[in-house]
């Protein structure tokens, strides 16, 4: 390359626009790492599925008074962590930070509590908080979750919790525990928030934890700081004060939980970070991720419906963290899903021979294969090394002497054999190829 080249095309790179990157603490899954991603969050959906939850589709923002009076102004999601603008309409509205409220809200507005209960429905998608980025913390965190509203039963409590268990168990986890315990009812937790705010007024706290523990004293309880957590060892547990009725719906969901054999772990300190949980509270811990152990949780709220305007019923879920779970599955070495991008690969040498392996493979495609192809007039070495890199199980190689001759060559990709067959019976024989 001349001088004069090598400044012109200096001066061309120079010219480039910068670009760009993601926001900062937004993960984002591309191919083949987004195969495990997929996999997750299909998993722990067919786990919502098989126990009758239905899909149901929310904004990705709502009015931000949903938010601020369902999950409550004292919590750190409402006060710190929330993506709240305003519109061209100048109405506030917030990205969604988490799915039940949305959830209430549609039910109420669609009137689906006015059909048969209980009302069970299933999502998934993307959640937005503004959080400092690290490991399995995320601004934009992808969540699965599942909302069984309209009846107060024990029994639903246990079978919540177990759809979760059957999600991490049918992607292979076994490092995980179920931690859960009861934040009462109506009836017991106001003896109790005196009780607590008694203990807290005696302790050394800054300004803003009192002002925390006024509007919320439970709030305080779930403050990760050490010196704060130290002050709390002797803090008075909601689950030793708990009314005659919650602890029995507290003593039936463990009793199913035994009968389902889902195991679980008592843990009386622990404490939501939304304000709507009543009784039965849980979450589930992988201690191979770090300080972000949390890899799903959720529990009861009997009253947020009628606290957002609707009927006063009850309601029991959980949000599970696909992020979350999918570190998981890493931390373990559990990795029960294929990267191949498809399983069949078509290589075709010469105009002709892609002609009749485009419509081959649209008939394999009508048949459930996935099928790609070699395209840009590609050598038989360099599309071979794509069949390579595709993950396929099966090449399909076909040249000017095959269409002559009425054949195709059908490679193993594994063994590399590789043998001719009928090119107007390869459909058949590769799908038999696939199923034996």
């Amino acid at each position: 390359m001349t001088a004069a080249r090598s400044e012109e095309r200096a001066d061309t790179v120079e010219q480039r626009p910068a670009a760009f990157a993601a926001p900062k603490g937004i993960p984002e899954y591309v191919p083949p790492e987004s195969a495990g991603f997929e996999h997750v969050r299909t998993t722990l959906v067919a786990a919502a599925d098989r126990a009758g939850y239905g899909l149901i589709e929310l904004p990705v923002f709502e009015e931000t008074g949903l938010y601020a009076r369902g999950v409550g102004e004292s919590t750190d999601v409402v006060s710190k962590e929330m993506y709240t603008f305003a519109d061209r309409g100048d109405r506030s509205v917030t990205l969604r930070p988490e799915g039940t409220a949305g959830v209430v809200r549609s039910v109420i507005e669609h009137g689906l509590d006015r059909a048969g209960l209980p009302v069970k429905l299933r999502y998934a998608g993307p959640f937005f908080r503004y959080e400092r980025p690290q490991a399995g913390r995320y601004r934009q965190l992808q969540q699965v979750g599942i909302e069984a509203i309209g009846v107060d039963d024990p029994a639903l409590d246990a079978e919540v919790i177990a759809i979760a268990d059957e999600g991490f168990r049918a992607l292979g986890l076994t490092g995980y525990r179920l931690e859960i315990t009861s934040l009462g009812d109506a009836e017991s937790r106001p003896a109790y928030r005196a009780l607590l705010q008694e203990f807290l007024a005696g302790l050394p706290l800054d300004e803003a934890t009192r002002k925390r523990a006024a509007i919320n004293p439970l709030r305080v309880l779930d403050d990760k700081r050490p010196d704060v957590r130290a002050l709390l060892v002797d803090a008075p547990l909601l689950v030793d004060h708990l009314s005659a009725a919650s602890a029995e719906h507290h003593a039936a969901v463990k009793q199913h939980l035994d009968d389902l054999g889902v195991a679980y772990v008592e843990n009386p300190r622990m404490v939501r970070g939304l304000d709507y949980y009543t009784k039965t509270t849980f979450e589930f811990v992988h201690d191979g991720l770090g300080a972000q152990s949390g890899i799903g949780g959720g529990g009861r709220y009997d009253g947020l419906m009628a606290t957002l305007g609707g009927q006063q019923l009850s309601g029991v879920g959980y949000g599970i963290g696909v992020d979350r779970t999918l570190l998981a599955c890493r931390a373990e070495g559990v990795a029960p899903w294929s990267e191949a991008r498809c399983e069949v690969f078509g290589v075709p040498l010469g105009e002709a021979a892609k002609r009749r392996l485009v419509v081959l493979a649209a008939q394999l495609r009508r048949a459930g294969v996935r099928v790609d192809l070699a395209y840009g007039g590609r050598g038989l070495k360099g599309a071979m090394k794509a069949a390579d890199r595709s993950g396929a199980r099966f090449a399909l190689v076909l040249g000017e002497r095959d269409l002559e001759a009425g054949t195709v060559g059908l490679k193993d990709l594994v063994s590399g054999e590789q043998q001719d067959v009928e090119l107007a019976g390869a459909t058949d024989e590769v799908l038999a190829r696939l199923r034996a």
